[in-house]
């Protein structure tokens, strides 16, 4: 079983320890500048975790979304020839009812 970026912590606790270490060898003038450079680390490990999940939520769409497509097409074909009997304006409600389903189903 692999282990996922976001069930890692942030900062290995060697690191941070190693942190801690070397603040206290090279006392307080530097503290910020370590400081700054511990926090960028962070900050850059947030930002790939980020670009991961939405790398992750952007691939394959959401479940279930073909079949929802097939679904909407068999049930476009009878609506529609019902509609065209009632005209141009049945026709387009029922459309916009097919596009509106999809929509909100891809949104929730």
């Amino acid at each position: 079983m692999t282990e996922r970026k976001e069930d890692r912590p942030l900062v290995p606790k060697n690191e941070l320890e190693a942190t801690i270490a070397a603040r206290h060898e090279l006392g307080a003038e530097l503290e910020p500048q370590m400081v700054d450079a511990f926090v960028q680390r962070i900050e850059r490990r947030i930002d790939e975790r980020i670009d991961e999940r939405l790398k992750l939520s952007r691939q394959g769409g959401r479940e279930g979304s073909f079949v929802l497509a097939l679904v909407s097409l068999g049930v476009a074909v009878p609506l529609l020839g019902i509609a065209v009997s009632h005209g141009i304006a049945a026709v387009i409600v029922v459309c916009a009812a097919l596009v509106l389903v999809n929509a909100i189903y891809q949104r929730l």
